[in-house]
């Protein structure tokens, strides 16, 4: 249908006012890193709970809380620390198609990360750049995967340059990155900044876009990310995807009002 440009922006800022508040994370698996306040276990158990974030939201959460039980409610100790004997201790973990095995090896790649580059953020950086989002992603996830690993995980990370839309990863940047200016994001990390996020698309996100006029490509994939984001960054070129949680509640309420 789209919307007048004037319009359009003020329609965008209502709707983050309305739905930025510490409220909007309640029924959300972002809830998970919030209980956190050491930043290492909130970023690490942010990242594993963004992994499994598909499929109903109270199964998400749920499936989260049991990996912080599995970690003793301290992630960071224990992807740092667990023996080997204790790593076997997860095995049982699964959630849709995200199974133990896989779980076992996110634990070793996330201490290789800790241990190789410094962190989770620094893992996304080269010599401190990140480059594109796309190359960031990318990067990450060749690092990630450098430790012996199963065929069959190597699908739980996406990778833009293969036409992935990188949902579950950028949220996690979202996340991690945006300031927590209204109680909804956490603003851990410094060196990656808003400006370079791209948005999590999904069904909520991509419905309200389209019908806005804000994303004319109809799959959901890195172009069409790509496309959103842009279209957000003439309405605020700093934090445009502070506009995600804006098109993502009133998708969840039911489109446009």
């Amino acid at each position: 249908m789209g919307v007048n440009r004037k319009r359009l922006a003020q329609l965008l800022e209502d709707a983050y006012a309305h739905h930025a508040h510490p409220g909007f994370i309640e029924a959300d698996p972002l809830r998970i890193p919030h209980t956190f306040p050491d930043r290492r276990d909130a970023e690490l158990i942010g990242f594993l709970t963004a992994t499994i974030a598909w499929g109903q939201r109270k199964t998400i959460i749920a499936n989260a809380e049991r990996l912080v039980a599995l970690f003793d409610e301290r992630p960071h100790q224990f992807v740092m620390h667990a023996s080997a004997d204790e790593i076997t201790t997860v095995e049982r973990f699964v959630h849709r198609t995200f199974n133990g095995t896989d779980l076992q090896h996110f634990i070793r790649a996330l201490r290789h990360l800790y241990t190789t580059y410094g962190g989770l953020e620094e893992a996304f950086l080269n010599g401190g750049e990140l480059g594109s989002m796309a190359q960031g992603i990318a990067r990450f996830k060749q690092r990630f995967f450098e430790i012996p690993h199963e065929a069959r995980t190597r699908k739980h990370v996406a990778d833009p340059g293969k036409g992935s839309n990188a949902k579950r990863i950028n949220m996690y940047l979202r996340w991690m990155v945006r300031p927590n200016d209204r109680g909804v994001d956490l603003g851990l990390w410094k060196r990656i900044t808003p400006a370079d996020l791209m948005v999590p698309l999904d069904v909520h996100t991509g419905r309200v876009a389209r019908e806005l006029g804000l994303l004319t490509r109809k799959q959901d994939d890195w172009k069409a990310v790509e496309e959103l984001t842009a279209a957000l960054r003439r309405f605020d070129p700093v934090d445009p995807v502070r506009f995600d949680i804006a098109l993502f509640g009133m998708g969840v309420e039911g489109g446009l009002k």
